[in-house]
C-alpha cells in the first residue's frame, strides 16, 4: 500500500537563500533516487509559516520507505550538509483513506 511522507522543516531565516538552493536539489535528488520512490513535491514558506518548508513525497509501500529511511524511518532524513540550515524538523505517514479501508474489509 502506498505511503505519503510528509517532512517539514523550519531554517534559520539568515540562510534562506542557500537553503532553498540546496533543498531543490541535494534534498530531492536523496529521495527521487531511491528504489520505490514514486513523486515528490516540495514546498516553500506562506506568510503565515515564513520559515518553514515541506516535502513530500510517495512510496510504493512501507518497504521502500524503509530502505530509503532505514530502521528509523519515522525519523527526518537529513542529507549530509544539510543539518546546519535545520532548526526544527519533523516527518509524518500517512497512506491512502480509500485504500487503507479497503485494506480493512
Amino acid at each position: 500500500m502506498p505511503i505519503t511522507r510528509v517532512f517539514r522543516v523550519r531554517i534559520d531565516a539568515n540562510l534562506r537563500r542557500e537553503f532553498e538552493e540546496k533543498f531543490s536539489s541535494i534534498s530531492v535528488h536523496a529521495v527521487d533516487a531511491a528504489p520505490g520512490f514514486i513523486s515528490v513535491a516540495i514546498l516553500q514558506p506562506s506568510k503565515w509559516t515564513p520559515d518553514e518548508y515541506a516535502m513530500i513525497s510517495q512510496w510504493e509501500d512501507e518497504a521502500a520507505l524503509i530502505a530509503f529511511a532505514g530502521a528509523q524511518w519515522n525519523q527526518p532524513v537529513i542529507p549530509p550538509g544539510m543539518e546546519r540550515f535545520v532548526v526544527e524538523c519533523w516527518v509524518h505517514h500517512f497512506q491512502s483513506w480509500d485504500q487503507a479501508r479497503m485494506a480493512l474489509t
